[in-house]
């Protein structure tokens, strides 16, 4: 059986369909986030769809569906440290962003706002549910784990700005977990990698590539789009 794995939509939902569609034989898709429109639309997949929240989302809708009102068909929504069955794959979820100064609140508390949801980040019970985790097949993060080095474009007359976007918290869970599989996406590129000894795969946007994942073995081929 193969599945396939996505990021990053950003409402891009015909370069979404377009790569399930045209792999008719993969029975189940997965996300590591971003999946709304600038107009908080979702799409109605034409396969099953699991996914994870990105910091770009419709928190609001996303609350209605963990307490089961206005499901959309094919779309499953993973929630932060659960992990649910995919086909023969047990996989779970840490999706958006990391904000120190909410690090530490609890997941039920933090803010909703229509500008600046802070239902966007991940926060430490979270994690450590995420930590607990063993026989995981594949993890999904928004995030990436550490090092994920950006280039940032010069300003006239200086050198480029290195950064390290990788996240502490993310390396901390598969150390623990294990998993045979990490996938994360938010940086929009394709890096291939190894963290805490777990291959680690940043997806980049779906209107550029995406992955076509063995169950059986994890191994994946990446698809241009």
């Amino acid at each position: 059986m193969i599945i396939g794995a996505l990021a990053d939509i950003h409402g891009n939902f015909d370069a979404m369909r377009t790569a399930m569609e045209r792999h008719p034989e993969v029975p189940f898709w997965l996300c590591v986030g971003d999946v709304a429109s600038r107009t908080c639309a979702y799409p109605e997949p034409p396969k099953p769809f699991y996914w994870i929240k990105g910091n770009n989302e419709d928190f609001d809708r996303i609350a209605a569906w963990q307490e089961g009102r206005d499901s959309v068909p094919n779309l499953h929504f993973i929630p932060n440290g659960t992990s649910t069955t995919v086909g023969p794959l047990q996989v779970a979820g840490l999706g958006g962003t990391y904000a120190p100064t909410w690090f530490d609140s609890a997941a039920a508390q933090l803010p909703g706002k229509r500008r600046d949801d802070k239902r966007r980040h991940f926060v430490r019970e979270e994690v450590e549910a995420c930590k607990r985790m063993r026989g995981i097949d594949v993890f999904m993060t928004h995030e990436a784990a550490r090092p994920f080095v950006i280039v940032d474009e010069p300003k006239p007359g200086k050198k480029p700005l290195r950064r390290d976007a990788g996240k502490p918290a993310v390396n901390d869970v598969l150390a623990s977990m294990q998993p045979r599989l990490h996938l994360c996406g938010h940086h929009h590129r394709f890096v291939e990698t190894v963290r805490e000894g777990v291959r680690s795969v940043c997806i980049d946007r779906v209107n550029r590539s995406y992955l076509l994942i063995d169950a059986d073995t994890l191994e994946y081929q990446k698809i241009d789009q």
